[in-house]
C-alpha cells in the first residue's frame, strides 16, 4: 500500500508531475482504485490522483480514495496557484505551513478564519531538503489561502492577504486538509505559481501549468528519497 497519496485539482496539473517524475527516473502506472482511475508510483511509494475543482469536489474524491488506500500515511494537495506577495516568481513553490479557508464566514458568531496547519513533522523534513539543494526555482514556507473563488482582480488579492497573511491564494486545500484531520492522516499543500492573481489569471494558468507544476515534482522526488515520511 502506498504511503502518501498526492491529488491534483485537474488533469491539466496532474499530467505534468507525472511526466516529470518520468523524466526523473519515477515512472507511473495507470491503478484503478474502486471507480476512480489513478496513477501508482512504485518507486516512490505513491498514488497520484485527480482530486476535482473546488473544496467539496476535492473533498469527496480524496476521501473516497483514502477509504480504499490502507496504510496511508500522507495526503498531499498539489497544484497550481495565484501569487498574493510580490516575493514570488513564476514557477516558485509555496509550501503551507497553514491552509487558510478565506471562505468560510461565520455570522452567527465572531471567530477567526478557519486555520488547517500543515504537518509539522513533513514541513521539518522539506526544511531539511531545502536547506541543503539547490533548485531551479525558490521554495517559500508560508500560509496559502483556500477558497472557491477565482481572484482575478489586485485589490481582491490584497484583501485576501491583508486578511489571511497568505503567499498564494487556490481553491481545494482546506477541503483535502478537512480529508486529512478527519482520517488522522499527515497533511501538506504545495502550490506553483502559475498567475498573478489578477485579469490576466486565467490566461496565465493555462499557458503556466505545464511550465510550474515540474517544480512539485522535483521537490518531491528530492524529500520522498531521502525520508520515510517518519514522525
Amino acid at each position: 500500500m502506498p504511503r502518501a497519496l498526492i491529488v491534483t485539482p485537474q488533469l491539466e496539473e496532474l499530467e505534468p508531475l507525472l511526466r516529470r517524475f518520468r523524466s526523473l527516473g519515477h515512472l507511473s502506472r495507470p491503478i484503478e482504485v474502486g471507480q476512480m482511475a489513478c496513477f501508482e508510483l512504485p518507486s516512490l511509494d505513491v498514488v497520484a490522483a485527480i482530486g476535482g475543482h473546488g473544496k467539496a469536489q476535492f473533498a469527496l474524491q480524496s476521501q473516497y480514495l483514502v477509504d480504499r488506500l490502507s496504510k496511508l500515511r500522507a495526503l498531499l494537495c498539489v497544484g497550481a496557484a495565484g501569487s498574493l506577495s510580490d516575493t514570488l516568481r513564476l514557477g516558485d513553490l509555496v509550501v503551507g505551513t497553514a491552509t487558510v479557508e478565506h471562505d468560510y464566514k461565520l455570522r452567527f458568531l465572531r471567530a477567526p478564519l478557519l486555520r488547517h496547519a500543515g504537518n509539522a513533522s513533513l514541513l521539518g523534513q522539506l526544511r531539511e531538503v531545502v536547506a541543503v539543494r539547490e533548485f531551479d526555482f525558490a521554495v517559500h514556507l508560508g500560509v496559502i489561502a483556500s477558497g472557491d473563488e477565482d481572484v482575478v482582480d489586485p485589490s481582491r488579492a490584497d484583501e485576501l492577504r491583508l486578511a489571511t497573511g497568505a503567499l498564494c491564494v487556490a481553491w481545494e486545500g482546506s477541503g483535502a486538509a478537512r480529508v486529512a484531520s478527519f482520517n488522522a492522516l499527515r497533511f501538506l499543500e504545495l502550490r506553483c505559481i502559475s498567475d498573478g492573481a489578477d485579469a490576466g489569471a486565467s490566461d496565465s494558468f493555462h499557458e503556466n501549468c505545464s511550465r510550474v507544476m515540474p517544480n512539485a515534482a522535483d521537490l518531491i522526488v528530492r524529500w520522498l528519497s531521502s525520508s520515510e515520511l517518519a514522525g
